[in-house]
């Protein structure tokens, strides 16, 4: 595809009806996310088990390289985002090691997105639809789901860290606020409560205005938290002089030798870690792409250049918290409050309100509306399956196990290490199997006869990959800290690595199985209907 195609080759067949004259037929189903009715490229022959218009093949993909690189902005600028880079700089290795660990962990961040991202902007397909032709047209509610319920969970967590944004800005101009800190509801005080709600219904509003709506918000939340770190850190660095800062946060002596080596390594599986999750899914919004081309240029833009410079805004305001404030504060929250001043409590304490819903509507919302409709597409829209997150992201009372380290080890740890395995299946059968020819049609038929059926409409070497790859990725991920606790032997540091053993098992087991017995149609010589990835712009 070149730079200024804006129709993908799933819907290059479709009438080419200008948005404006879009009108329903007897084949649109569900009001599309976002989009006119009618949009979403749902045709008769699709069975409605499978399709609704916020599923289908998108009729138009209009997101420039900008939208991409917002979409990684609001990803990126979170407080989540910045503890893990201040982090990074207080493992005790040199603060050029450090900016040499994010660089390379950023880039095979890149590298992996830009291979989730084709898939599905050369389809115009979300990613549990595109996971169809792996998994087969019901084995694809595997990998959803699992995605899907990791989301909800950090869902409820990242509204939690905003509303103790929210929190503070209450206390500060509304010093009455003060009396609801002490009444509590499971777990939560009334302040809590209240912030709580209020951010809740602040993200559903937005989401359910659709994807249109979400792409205005993070094209200006991002720069948005980037005017203000800068005005955050030019105060800090002005009241600390720079001959005060330093971009090592670590007590002592920076590590040598091979110490260093383990410690670089753990550097750069954290970054890779932390991004897992929208990566995964990054499809998602990959589909709405004008261009892989110019998919690939946001992912350049919004990764290694947006992230290397966010990690190194984050350590210099961190740093400068020492000399003015005599303690380290990496929290941007914390650092703001300390400030005292009413109008930068505001605004700061706002502008990571708003970071905060820009992280958790990309990462988090998006994805179980996708993954939740994927299961019922007639009963469940994208918009019910965002709000059955919404709502299931309060009902796990996120406040009470957030802080809880053995509570997010043993629970999310479990659903988190199999994310690896997705992804390396998802690769290993789009790539490799299918060598990037997906029949774009059969996805969305309960047919026998269609291509992705499979076996009663799972693909056997899809769940048994899951299997083969999951068991023993969720064992390394759970059993040394369980072991370490009961005071034996401590390999507990190899969690940190089971996104890419993870990865690897999955992508060997199902590569392994497709040589065994083949099950993924290749489609060598077919053009009409197939989506050829290996044609689109590079």
């Amino acid at each position: 595809m070149t730079e200024n195609t804006e129709v993908s080759a799933a819907a290059a067949a479709a009438p080419e009806n200008p948005p404006s004259t879009i009108t329903a037929g007897e084949s649109d189903l569900v009001e599309a996310a976002g989009h006119p009715v009618g949009s979403g490229n749902v045709k008769a022959s699709y069975d409605p088990r499978l399709a609704n218009e916020d599923l289908a093949p998108l009729r138009e993909q209009k997101w420039s390289s900008y939208n991409i690189f917002a979409f990684w902005m609001s990803d990126v600028h979170s407080v989540g985002g910045y503890v893990t880079a201040g982090s990074l700089f207080a493992l005790g290795i040199a603060s050029w090691q450090v900016l040499l660990a994010l660089l390379v962990g950023i880039v095979i961040v890149q590298v992996f997105t830009n291979l989730v991202a084709k898939p599905s902007q050369s389809t115009g397909v979300p990613y549990p639809v595109i996971n169809r032709a792996v998994f087969g047209v019901k084995g694809a509610n595997i990998p959803a789901i699992i995605r899907g319920l990791i989301a909800v969970a950090w869902y409820g967590v990242q509204t939690f860290l905003a509303a103790e944004s929210l929190n503070i800005v209450f206390l500060k101009f509304i010093p009455a606020s003060a009396a609801l800190i002490e009444p509590s509801f499971l777990g939560l005080s009334a302040l809590g409560w209240i912030s709580y709600a209020i951010l809740w219904f602040a993200q559903a509003a937005l989401f359910w205005n659709g994807m249109e709506t979400i792409r205005r918000f993070i094209d200006w939340a991002g720069p948005a938290v980037y005017v203000v770190m800068i005005a955050l850190a030019i105060y800090l660095v002005s009241e600390a002089g720079w001959s005060n800062i330093s971009l090592s946060l670590a007590d002592g002596e920076p590590l040598t030798g091979w110490a260093s080596v383990g410690v670089f390594c753990t550097a750069v599986a954290i970054v890779v870690s932390y991004f897992s999750g929208p990566m995964l899914n990054f499809g998602d919004f990959a589909r709405y792409g004008r261009s892989f081309k110019a998919v690939k240029r946001g992912n350049l833009l919004g990764l290694p250049v947006n992230f290397l410079f966010f990690s190194l805004l984050t350590v210099i305001t961190a740093s400068a918290t020492v000399p003015v404030f005599g303690e380290l504060i990496t929290d941007p929250i914390h650092t703001v409050e300390r400030i005292d001043t009413p109008f930068a409590i505001l605004l700061g304490g706002l502008t990571f309100v708003t970071a905060t819903v820009g992280i958790n509507i990309v990462a988090n919302f998006i994805s179980p509306a996708f993954d939740f409709s994927n299961v019922a597409p007639q009963k469940i829209s994208w918009r019910m399956g965002g709000m059955i997150a919404a709502v299931g992201s309060v009902l796990l009372l996120p406040w009470n196990w957030y802080n809880n380290a053995d509570a997010i080890h043993y629970t999310l740890g479990v659903l988190g290490a199999l994310i690896g395995p997705l992804f390396g299946i998802l690769i290993a059968g789009y790539y490799f199997a299918a060598k990037q020819r997906v029949h774009v049609d059969d996805m969305f038929t309960m047919s026998p006869e269609g291509a992705y059926w499979y076996t009663n409409g799972y693909n056997r070497n899809g769940v048994l990959a899951i299997f083969l790859a999951g068991v023993p990725t969720v064992l390394l991920g759970v059993l040394p800290k369980l072991i370490a606790d009961l005071g034996y032997f401590d390999i507990s540091w190899i969690g940190n690595y089971t996104w890419f053993i993870g990865c690897g098992l999955g992508f060997v087991a199902f590569w392994w199985l497709e040589r065994l017995s083949p099950q993924i149609p290749s489609f060598d010589g077919v053009t009409e209907g197939v989506a050829d990835g290996a044609d689109t712009t590079a």
